[in-house]
């Protein structure tokens, strides 16, 4: 698949559905159920947003803190509160103004403990591939002897006690069902005659054969490309759609899917036109959205990578790229992220590669490894099976020519080894990069995020503007994002951290100690990222546990070295050891900077919760604590207070660019990227909405100050006189600006500024 080139969707089956003004996400679990999400609904209509963005709601594995491992497609979860917990929910928003979006996961289903919680993977464990749930999943019956493997068991798994009780059969406290007419066998007979062999979890890296979500062995993967699947595992979100208990779908994670493309046009034929729908696609930064999809775009990675950028020096994130690899020894970027591809390919994922090489035979079979590691972007499609040139000539350097040829036919001529080979290829990206090489390599932490690219985080102004000008061209109702579930650290942590590509040298001191450079380095930026904080020294702690084995370089999950791990707390730095004043100064501008843009620019922004006001987060769960709602910080804001302090600034924004999205949202169209003239010009970033809104924020301030200053810069608006919007800018009086503006004058107290046009003509 050669990576497409940007075009303009002129499609007649691409829907114009109903597109949210901005949505906020909650995410809800036992401990913040329905009726919870219901008491802050006044607020969140007071803040300005127009949907409710919900975490999965159908039933999940108990006590589930995210919803994700679905165990029951036909209920609504009975720990949120159930389905009259949801219709109430909707009721109240509805009441106020609002409307619901959820998070659905077609791709895959809990493996739970009690096994029966998932009826239709109980039934294929008792009648095997005769069970009428056996079209559910991806199973590979003759890869396992003509047993499922089930790797849910501890070590030693031969320690277990194993006995028959009834109709099921005894793993220490887990249950099995028992094949029907083999409970009177001796135990070795019963064992071998199950359509199933519980085994230790281990056993998942080699010997699985049911497709799965990444290495996750618990979550199995489900076919909802069968139209029988579909209709079952979509009947109660599609009878809440045609309800209008809710208005908007997010598809997560839509590569793990067979066929993307044919899910989506089914799944617009049953929700109709007026849903808003997003997918939970990783773009790679020079690759477009599949033009053909029905939807409305992304849930917004690919404009956080560009807002991230933006405020990332590029000079100053090449020098601490070379002073990481001198006080880490560590490789290039590149070289990190074909790494770890080929030891997450080899090791997790070996049963997938197996799978994938078994079905392609001796001659391609050095191929299908080659090109898995090469691919340039998560996977293919299957309208467009050809796979990428470059990737393809890579793996015929790799393992010949003439069985990167056969890969590339078995791809053309064969689709069910296409769409396996995709789906594996879309796992392999996630875990090898993200939650891999992102570990690794961190010498600017802030860019190792989802849809990031550590090796070169930095973004121009003109290609943020050119990304802009194609969202609102192409994907005018995509989302935006800037933290979310799950972002490794929220944006404010990540602004806190960009500064040091404006100032490298603060990570020359203290040199890290000789026994891990690579967790010290890491410790330090996330340290610097989080500042002062309440349980500081815990969640950082926490943090580098999690980095620690997800770079796999001294432990890991499976394998964790308990010596180390109890030494990782040892280097959470000192709280004393801050930021400087100065780079604090430019971690606000970067911030409210980061805050107008994504607020201002094209498609539609989502708020995570808590993330109105300053949010200083880490990756989960740290980043899934209990929210804090400004609710009194907003109440005084709106009574007259001043936003004193980043946090009520943040928030005192926000607040004012929702509410104006909601209230004019004829505002928000079109785009025109408008140039600054002067020797500071690319310190500021500015475009006009051609509806009548123009938004300037200050870039890399810290550099800028260092050089001077603005120094005689100025910024040409568009004709018309402009005034900051409502919410922005002084409170006390309401400057009106026209033509050419210096731009020390417009940004002297607010590092980002929103105007709208008061007067479509000049004074005078």
């Amino acid at each position: 698949m050669s990576l497409p080139q940007h075009s303009t969707r002129t499609e007649p089956d691409v829907p114009n559905p109903v597109t949210p003004a901005s949505t906020y996400r909650l995410q809800l679990c036992p401990e913040f159920p329905f009726e919870a999400a219901r008491a802050v609904v006044p607020y969140l209509a007071s803040l300005g947003v127009s949907h409710l963005h919900l975490s999965p709601v159908l039933e999940a594995a108990p006590g589930s803190t995210h919803g994700y491992d679905v165990t029951d497609h036909a209920r609504v979860r009975a720990e949120l509160g159930g389905e009259p917990g949801l219709r109430a929910l909707a009721a109240t928003a509805r009441a106020h103004g609002l409307d619901l979006v959820l998070d659905i996961v077609p791709n895959h289903m809990a493996v739970p403990s009690p096994l029966r919680l998932n009826r239709p993977l109980w039934e294929v464990l008792r009648e095997g591939p005769h069970s009428p749930y056996a079209r559910w999943f991806d199973i590979d019956w003759a890869a396992g002897g003509g047993q499922l493997l089930l790797p849910v068991l501890g070590e030693p798994a031969d320690t277990y006690d194993v006995r028959v009780g009834g109709d099921v059969l005894r793993y220490g406290e887990q249950e099995f069902p028992l094949r029907v007419g083999t409970a009177g066998l001796p135990l070795p007979e019963l064992l071998a005659a199950q359509w199933y062999r519980p085994a230790c979890w281990r056993e998942a890296r080699t010997g699985l054969n049911y497709r799965r979500f990444f290495t996750i062995s618990d979550l199995i993967g489900v076919r909802v490309e069968d139209p029988a699947v579909f209709a079952a595992t979509h009947a109660k979100v599609l009878e809440l759609v045609r309800d209008g208990v809710v208005r908007g779908l997010r598809i997560d994670h839509v590569d793990g899917l067979a066929d993307p493309g044919q899910y989506l046009r089914r799944l617009r034929a049953a929700a109709g036109d007026d849903c808003w729908v997003v997918v939970e696609k990783i773009l790679a930064r020079d690759e477009r959205l599949p033009s053909t999809w029905p939807v409305a775009g992304t849930t917004g990675y690919d404009a956080l990578h560009r807002v991230d950028g933006l405020f990332t020096d590029p000079a100053g994130a090449a020098e601490l790229a070379r002073a990481y690899g001198r006080a880490t020894g560590l490789p290039s970027w590149q070289e990190t992220a074909t790494t770890a591809s080929r030891e997450v390919l080899t090791v997790d994922l070996a049963a997938e590669l197996a799978l994938l090489e078994h079905r392609a035979g001796p001659v391609a079979a050095p191929a299908v490894r080659e090109l898995l590691i090469a691919y340039p972007v998560y996977r293919p499609y299957p309208d467009d099976p050809e796979p990428d040139p470059r990737a393809l000539a890579e793996a015929a350097g790799r393992a010949g020519g003439p069985a990167a040829d056969a890969v590339r036919d078995l791809l053309l001529r064969d689709p069910a080894f296409a769409a396996r080979f995709a789906q594996t290829s879309a796992a392999l990206r996630a875990k090898s990069l993200e939650d891999r090489a992102f570990y690794r390599w961190a010498p600017l932490l802030s860019a190792a995020e989802v849809g990031g690219e550590p090796g070169a985080p930095a973004v121009s102004l003109g290609e943020f503007h050119a990304y802009c000008a194609d969202l609102e061209r192409d994907w005018p109702a995509s989302g935006t994002v800037l933290s979310t579930h799950d972002t490794k650290r929220s944006a404010d942590v990540r602004a806190r951290i960009a500064v040091l590509s404006q100032a490298p040298e603060l990570m020359a001191v203290p040199e890290p100690p000789a026994d891990d450079p690579q967790l010290a380095w890491v410790a330090r930026q996330s340290a610097l990222g989080l500042g002062e904080v309440p349980e500081r020294a815990e969640r950082l702690a926490a943090a580098l546990l999690k980095a620690a084995r997800e770079a796999g370089l001294r432990t890991s999950w499976t394998d964790p070295d308990e010596a180390y791990e109890a030494g990782v707390p040892k280097l959470v730095p000192d709280g004393a050891a801050g930021l400087p004043a100065e780079l604090v100064d430019a971690a606000r501008a970067g911030l409210l900077g980061m805050t107008l843009v994504h607020l201002t620019m094209p498609g539609v922004p989502e708020v995570y919760q808590g993330a109105e006001s300053e949010y200083r987060a880490l990756v989960d769960p740290d980043n899934r604590r209990p929210a804090h709602f400004a609710g009194e910080e907003l109440a005084a804001l709106d009574a007259g207070a001043d936003p004193d302090g980043v946090s009520r600034e943040k928030l005192a924004l926000t607040a004012a660019l929702l509410r104006l999205r909601r209230d004019r949202p004829d505002l928000f169209t079109g785009y025109a990227p408008l140039a600054a003239r002067g020797p500071a010009a690319e310190h500021c970033v500015a475009f006009a909405r051609t509806g009548g809104l123009v938004a300037v924020a200050t870039r890399l301030s810290h550099r800028l100050a260092g050089a001077g200053g603005w120094r005689g810069t100025t910024l040409t608006l568009p004709p018309g006189r402009w005034t900051p919007a409502p919410g922005c800018g002084p409170r006390a009086a309401r400057p009106a600006y026209e033509g050419e503006v210096d731009l020390a004058t417009l940004l002297h107290a607010h590092p980002a500024l929103a105007l709208i046009c008061t007067a479509t003509e000049p004074a005078g």
